[in-house]
């Protein structure tokens, strides 16, 4: 995909490659014309209108040491390492020369509040979107593709919490290795994260035993909830994603209207019931006003370790049909995997542990598809924004 693309460009670009037609090399001024044009016409799902039609700051400079070294520098408002990575591959292959892409993230709240009294008057606050991610029913996946997804952020360069929303069952901190850890507090007031590979992280079920069962109605839920999120010492974070409880109840209501979410994602399965549930819940985030991203197809298909056949087992293409009806994305498709299974229930992470493996590879690209569409949809800076214009 990516070669077919910058054949075309590099056709309109007069095929030029590490020499010139007298046989001299490019100079520095060359090769940075040719990568901004290739930048410019490069379009994907990302980049509607190219690169540097997001891109907040762009140079291009070359190693002193290595001459066929070039490093393109770019400031960018959604996390996109990984595709750019690629795309610097392709550029290495065209120039005859190694070039590497380096981005500095630059992201900003696409909706402005602030959490609360207790953090205001301690200086914190810092974060800058919060994403609620949801499903109409239990037993999706959801709470272990926020985890992989929160990881998968951190791996493209993010700064990342979760707050674990699920009152009554709350999953997080056993996927996060940290079951039985309880927080502490610097000031008394708010209380201090807990720490998981560097991804910060607050859960009721951190504070109650996962024994004890949690048996509170919804006004007592929904206070609980705000306190986890307003009385917590959140660090300066790109993106807190919230594993909401499943369901389109009084207490998803009440959470989607009290906090202060830029946006939701919707996890599935290609199952028909859970299709239908996953549609009442981007009604109810339709009513309380919240954009939705997009789809999350979990348990997609199963991958055969012998010989590599795909089986729908809870059917095919199911969130891409949900995501047409919808109008909405389909941000990605996920495995039904045992190694998932087995992170998740160890409290480990293989997109950590083996960030460029397939299924690292599957969560980071979600993960980029999740931060582009917070900015494309939601930004006031995005490209596709639409402008208007008065006539005098």
């Amino acid at each position: 995909m990516f070669s077919k693309k910058f054949g075309q460009i590099f056709s309109k670009s007069t095929s030029k490659t590490d020499v010139k037609s007298n046989g001299e090399a490019l100079n520095v001024a060359e090769i940075e014309e040719l990568i901004k044009e290739s930048l410019t016409h490069y379009i994907s799902d990302n980049f509607p209108q190219g690169v540097l039609a997001v891109c907040q700051q762009f140079s291009v400079t070359q190693n002193n040491k290595l001459k066929k070294n070039v490093i393109i520098n770019l400031i960018m408002p959604f996390v996109c390492q990984g595709e750019l990575d690629l795309l610097a591959q392709t550029l290495t292959e065209h120039l005859a020369c190694k070039v590497k892409i380096k981005v500095e993230l630059a992201i900003k709240p696409v909706r402005q509040f602030s959490l609360g009294k207790a953090q205001e008057s301690s200086g914190q606050g810092r974060v800058a979107n919060i994403i609620a991610i949801a499903s109409g029913k239990g037993g999706v996946g959801k709470s272990t593709t926020t985890v992989n997804l929160a990881y998968a952020l951190m791996a493209e360069g993010a700064r990342v919490g979760i707050l674990d929303a699920d009152i009554y069952g709350p999953s997080i901190p056993s996927m996060l290795g940290l079951k039985d850890e309880k927080p502490s507090s610097n000031d008394g007031k708010l209380m201090t994260p807990l720490y998981a590979k560097g991804l910060s992280a607050m859960s009721i079920g951190f504070l109650v035993d996962e024994a004890d069962a949690t048996v509170w109605r919804g006004p007592m839920a929904s206070t609980a909830f705000n306190q986890l999120l307003n009385e917590t010492d959140w660090p300066a974070l790109d993106y807190l994603l919230i594993d909401m409880p499943p369901g389109t109840g009084d207490i998803q209501l009440t959470l989607a209207q009290k906090v202060p979410v830029a946006a939701a994602v919707i996890v599935t399965t290609p199952q028909d019931i859970a299709l239908i549930d996953a549609v009442k819940g981007i009604a109810m985030f339709d009513k309380v006003k919240v954009p939705v991203l997009g789809i999350i197809e979990n348990m997609s298909y199963h991958l055969c370790e012998n010989c590599g056949h795909q089986s729908h087992i809870f059917g095919e293409a199911g969130g891409k049909h949900m995501a047409e009806d919808q109008e909405t994305v389909l941000l990605g498709q996920l495995p039904l995997d045992i190694a998932i299974r087995q992170d998740a229930d160890f409290g480990e992470s293989d997109i950590i542990e083996n960030s460029a493996g397939e299924i690292a590879n599957h969560y980071r690209k979600i993960a980029r598809n999740v931060s582009a569409q917070l900015f494309l949809q939601c930004d006031n800076a995005s490209p596709l924004t639409a402008t208007i214009t008065t006539r005098t």
